[in-house]
């Protein structure tokens, strides 16, 4: 019985890729000690999966970037603007396309799929010239077979890719992607005979965007291209593999009719219908790869259950034709419990990070083979069966409370446009009022003092007062700069799911459970095993402090439940609908804490609401309904005169809108600088907006400081299809990662910008 690995994290356990990558970027190592680490990465995760005993173990998942990038390297469509010239495509070219360099921006970044990673998204048009660019695919296969490990080669598919591009700057909004499959073609020709002439026997073309609604032109794609490919593949075992969610009946049928192809891999875990389809028929003699543990969670399998599907499959498809796998890369979950020596023993029991994983996949294939781990399959029912009785995991108070929200809407009592008069009253803010999104430069001395204070090393007395200071000096430039309403700086949260997670119960942490978002940046996130509540207030103090410190009005600042929901690893033992309201009444008691202390007015960021859209339409209306009623329950009960913000963060908001309004927030900031006219389109085409809203005025993700003059444009652009008195100016995001010397002046120059448009207004008048 075989077993096999979609992907692997490419980091490291401690995260040894990230500090080679910028150690390299910085000018501090060379190419040479970049490529070694990589090398001993590589060969680490290929005997690692050779010694559990895995069948098929892929090679070419690593990358020093992003694997979407490698495949543009691989077919030579670097963007005119790199400069490159042909030839193969080194570090140089590769991180500029990636990160910029001093003349030239950055392909765009987006979310891959339905995930928190992100990739670099192609610029293709009529005109580029593909051309076999990058011979990392093959390099990687030598380099397992030099070690003795014959592995499996995983390449995007070509219709993925072009499907996940977008036409270049100056070719027509219009340009059909999928027009340029033709010549793609011959590239991924030349990589597969490359691959067949290495003694590559197997192949993996990664094709997620099956799982997506498709119409019948875009399948039709994936029929002409693999007919394509049909003749360079013969010879070679070919899988497609799909992931993220069930394929669709139609792409189920162009999928398994596919010429050349021998294997399928689906995702049984996010994809539980694709069974269905399966026992409707299965082409005869192919290889069926059963992705039953699941590689977007931390949670340990539950081998009892995922056998008993196992066992249903083989009744269909045939005992040699059953391959156990992941239901997609285990890009997508922290690294090695081996790692965790100062996690709680019971909740430890509970999970598997990608290590443990790739020993559960050999596990259930061994066990299909009649080989069953008795004392392994033992231990792992143990461990679900004290999941499942743990008094930890259950708060029956908790539990009782999220039900009773059933029935209601959670609406604030009066309208929206009442509500921003009665806080005009009470705020009393000029037109165009000013204001920043929640965070200021974290320096190094401030992240000093928070690792002390973990440590121990100083006392609570030391930490307390060093925090005041840094706050005061947040306040008190804001009050020089003549912002109108201000925050106290964030100086004491390392993160903003973090910082709420660690004073909620039902949370636990890892000390290196680190995933890859994009590039070098990794994110860790929290585990939510239990239920979720608020033993004490959590900003209360810090906010009600800086209050005491200023007349003008100071934002509490919260993380919203759904992006605190979507940024952490959440149990699977309920919907996850249940678990955002839970986290919704453990913020409505934060916000009304705040609102006791006299803070009028409160921001609940929810960054990452888009993220959690589910990628098929028939499930997206459902998602939206109970994110966006997680959001009001947390404002429900607050006073007309007290003032919600939220904050959103790079998306494309055009197909939610709705829901946008529908949360009812009474101010909603927008990071805006990058996509400026996709968002203000929205509003030129009619949607009516009566809350307050604040598109960023410039972008904090770059050094750049923009002038008084581009900034009073940007307004105006804003003020064409927004009423004045409904329009706030700040800036995109928060300011954690900048520095003071770029902060000052660019948030100088946006109050200047303000107070010139509000001269101009008044004369108009």
């Amino acid at each position: 019985m075989a077993s096999h690995i979609v992907g692997y994290p490419r980091m490291g356990p401690k995260r040894e890729l990230k500090f080679a990558l910028e150690s390299f970027w910085d000018g501090k190592s060379s190419a040479e000690d970049l490529q070694k680490v990589a090398a001993d990465l590589r060969s680490s995760i290929w005997k690692q999966m050779a010694d559990a005993g895995i069948k098929y173990i892929p090679s070419n998942t690593f990358s020093y970037y992003d694997q979407v990038l490698d495949t543009t390297a691989m077919l030579g469509a670097v963007p005119p603007r790199y400069g490159w010239n042909g030839g193969e495509i080194g570090f140089s070219t590769y991180f500029s396309m990636a990160r910029g360099n001093a003349f030239v921006p950055a392909m765009e970044m987006t979310k891959w799929l339905d995930t928190n990673y992100h990739f670099i998204v192609p610029e293709l048009g009529p005109d580029v010239n593909f051309s076999y660019s990058s011979h990392k695919a093959v390099d990687e296969y030598k380099e397992a077979k030099a070690l003795g490990v014959d592995t499996v080669p995983v390449i995007i598919g070509p219709v993925s890719y072009l499907l996940l591009s977008k036409p270049a700057k100056g070719v027509e909004k219009t340009f059909s992607l999928l027009s340029l499959l033709d010549k793609i073609i011959p590239v991924y020709k030349e990589v597969i005979s490359d691959l067949k002439a290495a003694g590559a026997s197997w192949i993996q073309f990664d094709e997620p965007t099956l799982v997506l609604d498709l119409d019948s032109h875009k399948l039709q794609a994936f029929t002409d291209a693999y007919a394509a490919l049909e003749s360079t593949l013969s010879g070679l075992n070919v899988l497609v593999e799909t992931y993220f969610a069930d394929v669709p009946a139609e792409a189920y049928k162009t999928l398994t009719g596919l010429k050349g192809v021998t294997a399928y891999g689906f995702d049984f875990v996010r994809g539980a219908k694709t069974v269905n389809l399966i026992k409707g028929g299965f082409p005869k003699g192919k290889h069926l790869f059963a992705g039953v543990v699941d590689g977007r969670n931390i949670w340990a399998n539950d081998l009892a259950a995922s056998l008993s599907t196992l066992g249903d499959l083989e009744g269909i498809v045939g005992k040699d034709k059953l391959v156990v796998s992941t239901s997609c890369s285990l890009l997508h979950t922290a690294v090695d419990l081996a790692n965790e020596p100062k996690l709680d023993k019971e909740i430890k029991s509970w999970l598997a990070f990608a290590a443990q994983k790739i020993v559960e996949v050999n596990a259930l294939a061994k066990a299909l083979a009649g080989q069953k781990d008795e004392e392994f399959f033992s231990a792992n029912a143990a461990a679900q069966a004290s999941r499942k009785s743990s008094p930890r995991v259950t708060n029956e108070a908790v539990q009782k409370a999220a039900a009773d929200l059933k029935g209601s809407e959670h609406r604030r009592a009066t309208n929206v446009s009442a509500r921003l008069d009665a806080q005009q009253k009470k705020l009393n803010l000029p037109v165009l009022p000013t204001t920043t999104i929640g965070s200021f430069p974290q320096t190094i001395e401030l992240r000093r003092v928070r690792r002390e204070y973990k440590a121990k090393k100083i006392s609570e007395e030391e930490y307390v007062k060093a925090i005041k200071e840094e706050i005061n000096k947040v306040v008190k430039l804001q009050e020089e700069l003549d912002i109108d309403v201000l925050v106290h700086g964030e100086p004491e949260r390392n993160d903003m799911v973090e910082y709420f997670g660690e004073q909620l119960s039902g949370f636990a942490f890892s000390a290196n459970g680190w995933v890859q978002s994009y590039g070098s940046r990794c994110v860790k996130p929290p585990i939510i095993y239990g239920d979720v509540s608020r033993p004490k207030p959590m900003t209360v103090f810090w906010s009600s402090t800086a209050q005491s410190m200023t007349a003008r009005p100071m934002k509490g600042m919260l993380t919203g439940p759904v992006t605190i929901l979507n940024w952490s690893f959440v149990r699977n033992d309920q919907p996850r609908s249940e678990t955002c309201y839970q986290i919704a009444l453990a913020i409505k008691d934060e916000v009304e804490d705040l609102e006791k202390a006299g803070i009028n007015v409160i921001q609940i960021d929810e960054a990452a609401l888009r993220e959690g859209l589910p990628l098929r339409k028939s499930e997206q209306a459902f998602y939206l309904e109970w994110a966006v009623h997680s959001f009001r329950i947390t404002n429900c009960g607050v006073q007309d005169t007290t003032q919600i913000h939220t904050h959103m963060c790079y998306s494309n908001f055009n197909d939610i809108i709705h829901s946008i309004i529908n949360m009812d927030a009474d101010v909603i900031t927008i990071e805006n600088s990058r996509s400026d006219e996709k968002l203000l389109s929205v509003f030129r085409e009619g949607v009516k907006y009566g809350a307050g809203i604040g598109p960023g005025v410039y972008d904090i993700h770059s050094p750049r400081i923009p002038s008084t003059e581009e900034i009073a444009d940007r307004i105006n652009k804003m003020l064409a299809v927004l009423e004045t008195n409904i329009l706030w100016v700040n800036p995109d995001c928060g300011l954690k990662t900048r520095k003071y010397s770029e902060v000052k002046p660019a948030l100088s120059n946006m109050v200047a910008a303000a107070k010139q448009l509000r001269t101009q207004l008044a004369s108009a008048k």
